[in-house]
């Protein structure tokens, strides 16, 4: 007896892109994770939540290598959605998919309890998409007309972002280009997210948590004291953070 199928409905498949932060590890690999370590430790959340691919395209890893690697990192919980540069005999089930042709970007939604919170107490993050009041076609831009509160993420790769108030501890905002907040910083600011090694950070008042340029970042403990509380802007130089005040 054959069947008629009378139900009109379909299933929808849709495409769309997300953004991940990909790690690079390097050898030895004991090294990078001691290294690894100390970033979540000293910047509470940094992985919380958030999408990973792990790039292994400079590894000679063998498949129980890079089953070691995975349970590391899955013990740190870092959640890897998808290998990449791992030749296919590599990849067991279970493991996650072999990932390729990605184009860079930077994604940093992190769940953080806010200050004021009793411990335990937080606030999924939010990506908001405010009004753009500057948009030009050779050098865009994104200006924030409002602070940026605890557990949201401004996320704007095609160029510099503007924030015309405060960053909360626990917002971030994450530019293709330059980050310029005329208010405290007192989240993360990324910077140059997406290759631009001559973005720079500028902020009426620095108190950030975490600072980054093209990739290399710098937490609070690393920046100097006498910055604190002051007006700096900070740049890239021979692959490390500078900053100075402003006057």
């Amino acid at each position: 007896m054959n069947e008629v199928l009378t139900d009109p409905r379909s299933i929808r498949i849709k495409g769309r892109s997300f953004l991940a932060v990909v790690l690079s590890p390097d050898l030895p690999l004991d090294q990078w994770l001691v290294r690894l370590d100390d970033l979540a430790a000293r910047s509470a959340g940094f992985f919380f939540g958030r999408p990973a691919v792990l790039d292994v395209a400079d590894l000679q890893l063998d498949k129980a290598g890079l089953k070691a690697l995975l349970a590391e990192l899955a013990a740190r919980n870092v959640s890897i959605m998808g290998i990449e540069g791992a030749r296919p005999s590599l990849i067991s089930p279970g493991m996650p998919p072999a990932l390729k042709g990605g184009r860079p970007a930077s994604d940093f939604e992190v769940k953080q309890s806010d200050p004021a919170e009793p411990a335990g107490a937080e606030e999924s993050p939010r990506v908001i998409e405010p009004p753009v009041s500057e948009m030009r076609t050779s050098t865009p831009s994104l200006v924030i007309n409002e602070p940026v509160r605890s557990g949201q993420s401004v996320i704007f790769t095609e160029g510099d972002v503007t924030v015309i108030g405060s960053v909360a501890s626990g917002a971030e905002v994450i530019a293709g280009g330059s980050v310029h907040i005329y208010g405290a910083l007192r989240g993360r600011a990324m910077a140059g997210s997406i290759g631009n090694a001559g973005a720079r950070i500028f902020c009426r008042k620095l108190e950030a948590e975490l600072v980054a340029i093209d990739g290399v970042y710098k937490v609070a403990e690393d920046i100097s004291p006498s910055l604190r509380g002051q007006p700096v802007q900070l740049w890239l130089e021979d692959d490390a953070i500078k900053a100075e005040q402003l006057n």
